[in-house]
């Protein structure tokens, strides 16, 4: 497909999938040369936006949350025989810049790929009584994601997304129950669980306004997304953290950015890619709430540099990963249980609480990680860029 002859507009559909919107699209509408995605996606967005942040001339919001687009096509011959459904590749689109992300997953609006890929007839999956799951292979982490959402009991079948059964942080209202469950989930980005080769690393630091190096315990996680864990008491040792996270103005999201980088670099990462590594403050539960709701951590995530309003769904499963590795930060917290069910962390964050699960085998490895979400079709139709 020459530039001259794609379609413009494309079709589209905007979906809500968890506590993030995006715009979905079907590979077979895209050229195939992928060099000239970029434009597209950007167009589509309304970035670059260095003035305003807003992205007014496109379907962005001016937060990373609503800066997304997932890319839907059918699998591979190979992919087919594996079982899985249908393929996907995320895109994080920058709102100030011109920047393009492929480097990690949404886990957030995979909750949808299964329902966009049934309402485009690029899969059929069988349907075990009410509920179907589709497979799809997500091409950002060489990762498997299962979805199971009640469907239609007419042909042809299609998702039930508005039963009033589930209620997640951020979003009002209840709709039907998404079932989000990460296959083998470790090393999504590196390779390995621990890309470090260990459970808890120190890093030296310059914090901003100070003349003395700083050493600062932290995490690194690759399960779903690489992500880099630090202690808010920790942290409340030399930055005004309390102040930051209650939006006040300080000069911690300079410091967190210096750990972020520094963490990359013992990951094998690029320190530059803002997306990945994601970086979040663990804290233990210290509030009246968080004992009378069985709260078993509180964590506060950034996203592209900024303090996420909820918490990207696939570090609050990277959480439930990390807090069954012995050794981490996040294990320390959540060695008290506060009543959550079984297998299950109960994280709050600034959104609400959700709770997070992961299967392990007998030798260690993660099988598994799960969450409920809620998912709603909000416009399809036509999109230009």
């Amino acid at each position: 497909m020459s530039s001259s002859s794609i379609p413009n507009p494309l079709p589209a559909s905007f979906l809500r999938g968890g506590t993030s919107k995006g715009i979905f699209l079907n590979k077979s509408n895209l050229p195939a040369d992928k060099s000239q995605w970029d434009r597209i996606f950007l167009g589509i967005m309304g970035s670059p936006d260095p003035e305003y942040s807003r992205q007014l001339n496109g379907m962005g919001g001016g937060v990373s949350s609503l800066s997304k687009i997932c890319v839907v096509g059918s699998p591979t011959p190979l992919q087919k025989e594996k079982g899985i459904d249908v393929e996907y590749t995320f895109v994080q689109v920058g709102i100030r810049d011109s920047s393009i992300d492929y480097s990690g997953n949404c886990g957030n609006l995979s909750s949808m790929i299964g329902v966009f890929a049934v309402d485009q007839g690029i899969c059929t999956p069988h349907v075990i009584g009410t509920h179907l799951t589709v497979r799809s292979f997500n091409t950002n982490t060489s990762k498997i994601i299962d979805t199971t959402f009640p469907v239609s009991s007419s042909d042809p079948r299609t998702a039930l997304l508005d039963s009033p059964e589930t209620e997640i942080a951020g979003v009002p209202g209840k709709a039907s129950t998404i079932v989000l469950e990460f296959v083998n989930p470790a090393g999504a980005r590196t390779g390995k669980l621990l890309p470090t080769g260990s459970s808890l690393d120190h890093l030296t630091i310059l914090p901003s306004q100070e003349s003395n190096e700083r050493t600062v315990r932290c995490s690194c996680i690759d399960a779903t997304n690489p992500t880099v864990f630090v202690s808010y008491s920790d942290l409340a040792e030399f930055l005004p953290i309390a102040e930051y996270i209650e939006g006040k103005p300080t000069d911690v999201a300079m410091t967190l950015e210096q750990i972020r980088r520094a963490a990359a670099v013992k990951m094998g990462l690029d320190p530059a890619a803002q997306a990945q590594p994601k970086i979040a403050i663990l804290r233990a539960p210290h509030t009246d709430y968080d004992q009378t709701q069985g709260v078993d951590i509180v964590i506060h995530a950034l996203s592209m540099g900024v303090l996420h309003k909820a918490v990207p769904m696939t570090v609050g499963l990277c959480v439930g990963v990390a807090s069954n590795i012995r050794g981490s930060l996040a294990w320390e917290i959540c060695q008290e249980p506060n009543g959550s069910e079984a297998g299950m962390v109960r994280i709050r964050h600034p959104g609400g609480l959700v709770d997070v699960g992961a299967e392990f085998g007998e030798g260690g490895e993660v099988k598994s990680a799960k969450v409920v979400r809620t998912g709603r079709r909000l416009m399809e139709g036509v999109v230009w860029w």
